[in-house]
C-alpha cells in the first residue's frame, strides 16, 4: 500500500470487500489488486469505467476474463514469481510424507503406538518423477530435483525450450510422462483445456502404484476418478493441496460422502491450499506484484 502511495496513487485497503461490495463500488476505482475471492467477470468488469489495471495476488488468472479486459484496455498482471519456491518446497514436503509415512507415524506415535515395520518408507532416489506443466512453479520444482539422483521427465504443450538449470529434464510426450512415471507432479493453470485433465482414461493408462500429487488447481483432477483408483490400487497414493470445492461448508451431500472417503485413507497426504502460503511469499508476491504494475503503468 504505501508503495503506491509514495507514487501518488491514492489507496483504499479494505480486505472485507466482496464480489457483491465491489460492484458497488468499482467505478470509483483506477486500479484494483485482488485475492481469489473476487472474480472479476465480464459484468463486473463492465462496471470498472475507469480501470487502468487488475493486479492478481499469486498465480491464478482463472478468476478474471483476461481477453475481454485487454480488449477493453485494462492491463492485467499476477505474481507467480513470488511463491514459486514456496510451492516447491511444499510440495516436497507432502510427496516426502506419503512416501515415507509420517503424518500416519506421527499420529501412531502420538496414540502410544510403535508401529517400525508397517512404516517402513520408500525413497524418492531411483524413481522415476513425471512433472505436467513446467511454468513458475513446475520448474521451480524440478531444479530442486537435481541433487536427488532420480529420473526426472516433462510435458509442457507451449514450452519449446527449457533453461540450463533444467538440462537434467527430459523432455517427453504426455502419455510417456503418464506411462512411466512412478510419481505424477501437476503444475498446470486452470483453463478449458486442463479442466479435469486428471480422469478417467488418464488413470487408465498410469502404471500402477503411481502417486499423484496437485499443488495447481483442484478441478483439474476429477475427484471421483481418483478415489476409485486409489480404492483399487491403480494409484497407490496422492499429495493434495487443492480440491474441486474447497469450502468444506457448502459440500453438497454427494461431496461429503466422496471427500469423507477420501479424508480417511491413509495413502494421501492432504493440506488446505496452503502451498504458497508462507510468510516469504506473502511479502514476495506483493513486490512482485507492485513492480509488474509500476513498469506497466510508468509509476
Amino acid at each position: 500500500m504505501s508503495e503506491f502511495q509514495s507514487h501518488g496513487w491514492e489507496v483504499d485497503y479494505d480486505t472485507s470487500v466482496d464480489n457483491l461490495r465491489l460492484d458497488q463500488i468499482i467505478d470509483q476505482y483506477g486500479g484494483l489488486v485482488i485475492n481469489s475471492k473476487i472474480i472479476m467477470n465480464k459484468p463486473r468488469i463492465d462496471k470498472g469505467t475507469n480501470l487502468k489495471f487488475i493486479g492478481r495476488l499469486g498465480s491464478g488468472l482463472e478468476i478474471i476474463e483476461v481477453k475481454y479486459a485487454i480488449r477493453k484496455g485494462i492491463k492485467v498482471y499476477n505474481s507467480p514469481e513470488g511463491n514459486r519456491n514456496a510451492v516447491a518446497e511444499h510440495e516436497f514436503g507432502i510427496i516426502l510424507s506419503l512416501l515415507n509415512n509420517i503424518v500416519k507415524a506421527d499420529r501412531q506415535v502420538r496414540n502410544f503406538q510403535w508401529f517400525r515395520e508397517e512404516n517402513r518408507g520408500h525413497e524418492l532416489s531411483g524413481k522415476t518423477l513425471g512433472i505436467i506443466g513446467l511454468g513458475h512453479t513446475g520448474t521451480s520444482f524440478a531444479e530442486k530435483l537435481s541433487p536427488w539422483r532420480l529420473r526426472v521427465i516433462s510435458y509442457d504443450k507451449y514450452r519449446k525450450r527449457y533453461p540450463t538449470s533444467l538440462r537434467f529434464v527430459e523432455k517427453t510426450s504426455l502419455d510417456t510422462v503418464i506411462e512411466q512415471s512412478d510419481i505424477i507432479s501437476l503444475h498446470l493453470p486452470l483453463t478449458d483445456e486442463t479442466r479435469y485433465m486428471v480422469d478417467r482414461s488418464f488413470f487408465d493408462k498410469v502404471k500402477k502404484g503411481v502417486i499423484i500429487s496437485n499443488t495447481s488447481r483442484g478441478q483439474i483432477i476429477e475427484t471421483e476418478a481418483l478415489l476409485d483408483a486409489l480404492k483399487s490400487g491403480k494409484v497407490g497414493g496422492a499429495c493434495l493441496d487443492v480440491f474441486e470445492n474447497e469450502k468444506p461448508d457448502h459440500f453438497s451431500n454427494p461431496e461429503k460422502e466422496m471427500y469423507g472417503q477420501l479424508y480417511k485413507m491413509e495413502n494421501v497426504v492432504l493440506t488446505p491450499h496452503i502451498a504458497g502460503w508462507t510468510h516469504e511469499s506473502l511479502q514476495q508476491i506483493a513486490e512482485v506484484l507492485f513492480a509488474k504494475i509500476k513498469a506497466g503503468n510508468h509509476l
